[in-house]
């Protein structure tokens, strides 16, 4: 009989032993038996080294905390205040460590706003110069023009053999319309649409070298062609 009672206490004991260690409510039975896979290590490639360690300064806020908990978007947040960043991947390397590659944009062209400079990047934004000192022999866009509508022009061209370095100056108009002034000082006045056909047309023209000497070639009219030497 008295063996019959303990292994009623021996079942009692043990059951809620097990209750105990696997109730939601004892994180700190169950995180003292490491259970729980925090972050350790986060590693920022991709940029120089002075920005990959000030992202990775910025992201300390993450370490010892659960890793299947880091919601990527506050990653992102913070990523997005670096308008020269074009593309990130951001990968959770189990049980430890969150690894970010960056990619940064190309610098196309540069810019004045508010009497402040800045470099316009493939992504469309506006980038504070210091972080491309050595950009500064991009061509000028002037006006106030929109990323995307700028970013449209460039690809326009990109699809043609337009060649793109010998640009000095960028104009946009409120009509929504470009011209390019060439490092040879043409001023190449273009439509609002059909860019991409206006390139090409402008391509054959400007390997005729009796035209060597013009001034403005006019192609905002629909299937009309104006050049003038003056």
């Amino acid at each position: 009989m008295l063996q019959s009672i303990d292994k009623k206490y021996k079942y009692f004991f043990f059951g809620f032993l097990f209750i105990l260690l696997s109730t939601v409510n004892n994180t700190n039975i169950i995180n003292s038996f490491n259970f729980t896979p925090k972050v350790k290590n986060i590693e920022v490639f991709g940029l120089k080294r002075d920005i990959n360690e000030e992202i990775k300064y910025k992201l300390e806020f993450l370490k010892h905390k659960n890793i299947y908990n880091i919601d990527k978007k506050k990653i992102i947040n913070i990523l997005n205040k670096y308008s020269f960043i074009d593309k990130y991947k951001v990968s959770k390397i189990y049980p430890s460590k969150i690894i970010i590659h960056l990619t940064e944009t190309d610098y196309l062209a540069k810019t004045m706003v508010n009497n402040v400079k800045y470099l316009v990047g493939s992504n469309g934004k506006l980038i504070d110069v210091k972080y491309a000192q050595d950009k500064i022999q991009l061509p000028n866009i002037f006006g106030n023009f929109s990323g995307k509508s700028f970013i449209n022009l460039i690809k326009q061209i990109n699809n043609t053999n337009f060649n793109y370095n010998e640009v000095n100056n960028f104009y946009y108009f409120p009509s929504k319309r470009w011209d390019i002034e060439m490092k040879s000082n043409l001023v190449i006045k273009l439509p609002k649409d059909n860019l991409e056909t206006s390139f090409n047309k402008l391509n054959k023209i400007l390997t005729n070298s009796k035209l060597n000497n013009s001034k403005i070639i006019d192609l905002r009219v629909p299937g009309q062609l104006i050049i003038l030497d003056e």
